[in-house]
């Protein structure tokens, strides 16, 4: 327990100043931290001021700040709005009061605390927490300690290295910051704010190479270094089954696939099928093996041709399809949950090019056999199913798809004052 009391005041009978506990008004400093900006108050940083004023001092002391470190900090706070952070000015006019205490005790308080804010912002988003459900893409690796983490860049002199590495440098967020500098339209506004925030859900190191699969988008992307190198439209889930978010490795592609029927699907129809009509069953390849309910390889196949091999929670996979008018249209929400690929093939050529001896027509000899046949990748990928309703569109603008599973109605716009709504 800190006192703030003179021995002089005490000599003379003064009255003891009130007693300040630093280890409660740090730790709730620290939990105010942690609630989504719409639930804050502004009373932390004066709690912050006040109590360094007084004499008392956290548990583990802020870091020292010098001039120019403020200045950074200031620069880097300043352009938040421009990320889609506007949430973030808020916390200027508390970090200029303590600069005008000319104090460095509450300078330093005041400066860490901000720190912290904008550094968990470019990690996590201020505003739209709520849109982070069901997303199960995690950051790899895990984000340090944000606290440790302010502390560290501030004694090692690496404030702009510091906020560099939590800001994503992938190219779509980078253009749709551009859109977002350049929109007026409040709604679009609160669109890209909510798309930059799951860019900033996704990992800052995505990989050497990688696919990425744009649900809102109908469209699957491969990437190289972070340079676009091919795309593909997809099919992907119905709004009563939607496409979930996730991570998975592709170890490799298999030719001429067994379906293993969930059985969510083999009750809607296959099973009674089976039982019912078992000649109409055999003619499209439908068995019960096992007590499994599978489809033979053939060209009824719901998987068609290929499927990538990439072991996941959900049973969701990329895989050819025989209903190949559905990518015709330019909505294309109608599977289970799974991502159906136009031109199949050529994805899977395209991932097998990068080791030697598979080619096109390789591919297309292995297919005519009709022997089912896994080729592994030489090394494995990592495959993003992600959720974006906003793309850049090469011009400085961006582009908008239409929000299928309705997960941007939870997206919270900030008000002139930066304060989330």
């Amino acid at each position: 327990m800190l006192q703030t009391e003179r021995g002089s005041d005490r000599a003379h009978g003064a009255k003891p100043a009130a007693t300040i506990r630093p280890a409660r008004w740090w730790r709730d400093a620290r939990r105010w931290a942690a609630l989504p900006r719409g639930r804050r108050l502004r009373r932390p940083f004066a709690l912050l001021v006040l109590a360094t004023l007084a004499g008392a001092s956290p548990v583990t002391p802020p870091p020292h700040w010098s001039q120019q470190q403020i200045s950074q900090l200031l620069t880097w706070m300043s352009a938040a709005d421009g990320e889609g952070l506007s949430a973030i000015a808020l916390d200027l006019p508390p970090l200029r009061a303590a600069l005008a205490t000319g104090k460095a005790e509450v300078v330093d308080a005041a400066a860490t605390q901000a720190a912290t804010q904008l550094l968990l912002a470019h990690r996590d988003g201020c505003c739209n927490a709520a849109l982070r459900e069901g997303w199960h893409i995690a950051p790899d690796p895990a984000w340090s300690d944000a606290h440790a983490a302010v502390a560290l860049a501030v004694s090692t002199g690496q404030i702009d290295a510091l906020f560099s590495a939590a800001r994503p440098a992938h190219p779509f967020y980078q253009g749709l910051r551009q859109a977002y500098a350049r929109e007026q339209d409040p709604d679009r506004r609160a669109t890209l704010a909510a798309n930059l925030d799951r860019w900033r859900w996704m990992p800052r190191d995505m990989g050497h190479r990688y696919l990425l699969v744009n649900a809102a988008g109908f469209e699957a992307t491969l990437w190289q270094d972070n340079k676009l190198i091919g795309r593909w439209a997809v099919v992907v889930g119905k709004a009563k089954s939607p496409t979930p978010v996730f991570r998975a490795m592709v170890t490799g592609v298999t030719f001429n696939p067994w379906w293993d029927i969930p059985a969510t699907i083999a009750r809607e129809s296959v099973a009674g099928m089976i039982a019912h009509h078992p000649r109409q069953a055999a003619a499209k390849g439908y068995v019960l093996v096992h007590g499994r309910y599978r489809q033979k390889p053939g060209p009824d196949n719901a998987l068609g041709r290929m499927k990538l091999v990439m072991p996941n929670a959900f049973s969701v996979y990329l895989h050819d399809t025989p209903a190949q008018a559905l990518f015709q249209q330019n909505a294309r929400a109608y599977s289970h949950g799974c991502i159906r690929v136009g031109d199949a093939l050529g994805l899977a050529t395209t991932l097998l090019s990068f080791q030697r001896e598979w080619d096109h027509d390789r591919i297309d000899a292995l297919v005519a056999t009709g022997r089912t046949q896994t080729v592994a990748l030489a090394a494995p990928i990592p495959v993003y199913i992600a959720y974006f309703t906003a793309e850049p569109d090469g011009d400085g603008g961006a582009r908008y798809f239409p929000d299928i599973y309705h997960r941007d109605s939870g997206a919270s716009p900030q008000t002139g004052n930066g304060a989330c709504r």
